[in-house]
C-alpha cells in the first residue's frame, strides 16, 4: 500500500486560456477502488493521461507505483491473442493467465486466434486479465463498459470488486456500486474524493446540495433586506443634506452644520450597509460552486393516428449470410417504452434498422404503420463534423431548441463555436439526442443512446422519457436507466447452435 499524491495541479490544453484543473489538491490510496465521475468533457480521461504523464502540467504528482491504461494501444490486432498479451505484459505464468480468464469466463481457445477476430467484450476481458497480471501496478481503467452487454457488465463488475487499486471510468451507476469502494469526482471547480460507492455519493451530494441551496436562498433574502435598508438611509441622508439650502425651521435659520453633520453621518451609515451587502454579494458568489445545474429537458412526440405502430411476427434477421435471431414477435403500442436486449451479436441493432427502413435482410412478418415518423439515434457518432447551427439547419430542426436542450446537457455556449469532430464521444453522443428530442415524430428509436454520456445527463434523459411517456424502443446496457424507464421488455436470444 502506498500513496498517489497530487499537489497543486494546474493544466490547460495547448492554445486554450481556460484551465481544466486549477490548484487541485487530493491524496489517494494505491489499494482503493476508485470510480471516477463528473460530467462530460471535464477532463476525466485528461486526468489519467496527466497520470501517466503524457501532458505538461503545473503542480505535483507523486506515487510509487505504476500506471497501466486500459484500453491498451494494440499495435498489431492481426497477432494472435496471446502474442498480444505477452505486448501487454510478457513476466507471467500461464496458470495466472488461465485464473483470471476462468474469473472472466474466456474460454482458452482465444489464445490462437487473432485478435482482431475477438467480439468487442472479449477483447475487453483480455485487456483487464493481461493488465492485472501486473505486479505494483495501478490500472486506469477508461470506460469499459461501452461493449459489454448486461451479463458481460455483470461479470466484469464482480471481477473488479475482487481487485484493488485501480481507477474506474463509467456513468454506469449499478456497475460502480458494484465495483468500487471509493469515488473521486470531478465537480465544477474541484477534485473530491469520498469513501463509499456511487449511490451513496450521489446521496451525499444530494444532501450538501439541498443544503447549500438552503443558505443560498438564506442570503439571497439577507442581500435584500441590506439593500433596501441602504437605500432608506441613502435617500434619508441626501433630503436632509437638502435642507442646508433655503429652508426655514420655525421662522429661524437651519443649522447647516448641524444638517451636515447629520447627513454626513447617515451617509457614512448607507456606505456602511452597501459594504456589508457587497460583502454578502461576494459571499453569494462562493456558494453553489458544485451544484451542478440539471434542467429538465422537454419532448413533442406527434400522436399516432392508431394505437398500434408496429407488429413483428416470426421475424428473423440475416447478417452476412447467416441467421443472427429468430422467432422475434412483438408489438409496440401507442406510450410503449420498450427495452430491446440481448446478448452482443444477437440482432438487436439489426433489428432497430430494418424498423428504420434501412435493407436489412429478413424473414417472416414486419408490419410498419403507414406514414409512420421515426427519429432514430444510432450508435455511430463517427459522421459529425462541423457546427451545430449548420447541423440543426441541415437536419430541418429548431436551432435555439436544440441549443437551449445542450445548454440543460452541460454545454457551454464556447461549445456552440467548435467544431463537433473535436467534441468528446459523450458530448457527440448528446448532440444525438438533443436533435432526436426536437423531431418531430411518433415513434423515437435510439440504439445504446447512453454511451459515454456522463450520469447526471442520463438521468436527466431518464426523467424526460418519465415525464412524457413518448413512445420509444430502445437498446441499453444501463440497467438502471432500463429498470426506470421500460414498461415491456423484448429480448432476443440470438441463433441457437
Amino acid at each position: 500500500m502506498s500513496q498517489i499524491q497530487v499537489s497543486n495541479l494546474t493544466f490547460a490544453h495547448d492554445g486554450s486560456y481556460d484551465n481544466i484543473f486549477e490548484n487541485v489538491s487530493f491524496q489517494l490510496d494505491s489499494d482503493w477502488k476508485l470510480g471516477f465521475t463528473g460530467r462530460n468533457g471535464r477532463g476525466k480521461t485528461t486526468f489519467l493521461h496527466l497520470l501517466l504523464g503524457h501532458y505538461d502540467y503545473q503542480g505535483t504528482i507523486t506515487s510509487t507505483v505504476d500506471f497501466d491504461y486500459f484500453p491498451f494501444p494494440i499495435k498489431h490486432p492481426e497477432s494472435l491473442t496471446f502474442e498480444v498479451i505477452d505486448g501487454i505484459h510478457s513476466d507471467y505464468q500461464h496458470w495466472e493467465l488461465m485464473r483470471e480468464f476462468s474469473l472472466l469466463k474466456v474460454p482458452d481457445d482465444v489464445l490462437y486466434r487473432p485478435y482482431n477476430t475477438l467480439s468487442n467484450g472479449e477483447q475487453t476481458k483480455v485487456q483487464l486479465a493481461a493488465l492485472f497480471l501486473k505486479e505494483n501496478s495501478f490500472l486506469l481503467i477508461d470506460e469499459p463498459t461501452n461493449h459489454l452487454d448486461l451479463h458481460a457488465r455483470k461479470l466484469v463488475g464482480d471481477y473488479l470488486n475482487a481487485k484493488k487499486g485501480f481507477i474506474l471510468v463509467s456513468h454506469d451507476r449499478a456497475f460502480l456500486d458494484q465495483s468500487v469502494d471509493h469515488i473521486l469526482s470531478i465537480n465544477k471547480t474541484s477534485i473530491d474524493v469520498q469513501k463509499g460507492n456511487f449511490t451513496e455519493w450521489w446521496e451525499n451530494k444530494q444532501r450538501q446540495d439541498q443544503y447549500e441551496l438552503a443558505e443560498n436562498e438564506k442570503l439571497r433574502r439577507d442581500i435584500h433586506r441590506l439593500s433596501e435598508a441602504s437605500r432608506r438611509t441613502g435617500d434619508w441622508s441626501h433630503k436632509v443634506e437638502k435642507t442646508k439650502n433655503g429652508t426655514l425651521n420655525s421662522g429661524s435659520k437651519v443649522d447647516k452644520g448641524y444638517v451636515g453633520h447629520k447627513a454626513a453621518k447617515m451617509m457614512k451609515r448607507s456606505k456602511s450597509l452597501e459594504q456589508r451587502q457587497q460583502s454578502a454579494i461576494e459571499e453569494k458568489s462562493g456558494l453553489l460552486k458544485n451544484i451542478e445545474s440539471s434542467d429538465r429537458l422537454q419532448i413533442t412526440q406527434q400522436q399516432y393516428h392508431k394505437s398500434r405502430l408496429i407488429e413483428i411476427d416470426r421475424g428473423a434477421i440475416q447478417y452476412d449470410g447467416n441467421e443472427v435471431c429468430r422467432d422475434i414477435s412483438f408489438t409496440i403500442d401507442r406510450g410503449d417504452r420498450i427495452a430491446l436486449t440481448g446478448p452482443n451479436g444477437s440482432g438487436k441493432s439489426s433489428l432497430l434498422k430494418l424498423i428504420c427502413g434501412e435493407n436489412i435482410p429478413y424473414s417472416g412478418t414486419v408490419h410498419i404503420g403507414s406514414q409512420l415518423k421515426i427519429s432514430y439515434v444510432s450508435q455511430d457518432t463517427s459522421h459529425l463534423q462541423g457546427n451545430l447551427s449548420d447541423y440543426a439547419r441541415n437536419n430541418g430542426i429548431d436551432e435555439s431548441l436544440f441549443k437551449a436542450i445542450l445548454r440543460k446537457l452541460d454545454f457551454s455556449r464556447v461549445q456552440f463555436e467548435k467544431d463537433m469532430a473535436s467534441f468528446s464521444g459523450g458530448q457527440k453522443k448528446k448532440v444525438l439526442i438533443a436533435k432526436s428530442l426536437c423531431e418531430d415524430a411518433h415513434l423515437h428509436i435510439w440504439d445504446e443512446p447512453l454511451n459515454y454520456i456522463d450520469v447526471i445527463s442520463r438521468m436527466q434523459i431518464e426523467e424526460v422519457l418519465l415525464d412524457y411517456s413518448p413512445t420509444i424502443l430502445f437498446v441499453e446496457h444501463d440497467s438502471e436507466f432500463c429498470k426506470h424507464v421500460a414498461t415491456k421488455t423484448v429480448q432476443l436470444l440470438g441463433r441457437m447452435p
